[in-house]
């Protein structure tokens, strides 16, 4: 039996891999494997940190926290991650959909490279990907589209962000909302993470 599988997309960017319980690893969790090991092996410079997108799972952010690894969130796009890199002069970000950017070893994301980072990490650790891919949880998140019409912009109503300040004040720091209007349909996406998932489907049918 195979230890894991890597699958790479049409162009090559993205990666995601699957450990030998057929688990899917997705960029966020290998971001993790690939950041914990370079500082592992001293190479993140002491205040060097991982840039994620909006739409990084908060466990991963938490997760890199309690190894003293600094976290920003650019907007969603690797051409956003790059900037943010750029311009805090980090070296590695990247998104959950699997474009993750090793600057150190290349100027744009390239599947291949990151997913050589992983398995670099797993033969020096001598861990199965299964194993690594439990370092962290992975917190609930629950995503709601609604459709609007009219030329107004919902997120901007006072009642809705006083609505998302009020979800946000209740989960302590241990959950998050973001509304993100779509680029090409009239709706609002609605996602709110947080350690509860029921807790966290509540809020999100809510704000929604």
């Amino acid at each position: 039996a195979a230890d894991l599988g890597i699958a790479f997309d049409g162009d090559g960017d993205r990666v995601q891999m699957v450990d030998h319980t057929g688990a899917i690893v997705d960029g966020d969790e290998l971001l993790y494997i690939i950041a914990t090991d370079i500082q592992e092996r001293e190479r993140l410079p002491k205040g060097t940190g991982v840039v994620g997108t909006l739409m990084s799972n908060l466990g991963l952010e938490l997760a890199l926290k309690e190894r003293g690894i600094p976290f920003v969130r650019a907007k969603v796009g690797d051409r956003y991650v790059m900037a943010e890199m750029l311009e805090r002069k980090w070296v590695l970000g990247g998104e959950n959909s699997g474009h993750l950017l090793c600057a150190q070893h290349a100027t744009t994301g390239d599947a291949i490279i990151a997913a050589l980072q992983v398995l670099l990490a797993l033969r020096r650790r001598g861990q199965s990907l299964a194993k690594e891919r439990l370092a962290w949880k992975k917190l609930p998140q629950v995503l709601i589209n609604v459709r609007f019409s009219g030329d107004i912009d919902p997120t901007t109503d006072s009642q809705v962000q006083t609505a998302c300040a009020d979800v946000t004040a209740a989960m302590a720091g241990r959950g998050r909302v973001l509304l993100r209007k779509s680029g090409t349909e009239p709706l609002v996406r609605v996602m709110v993470e947080g350690d509860d998932e029921a807790v966290v489907l509540l809020h999100a049918q809510r704000l929604a």
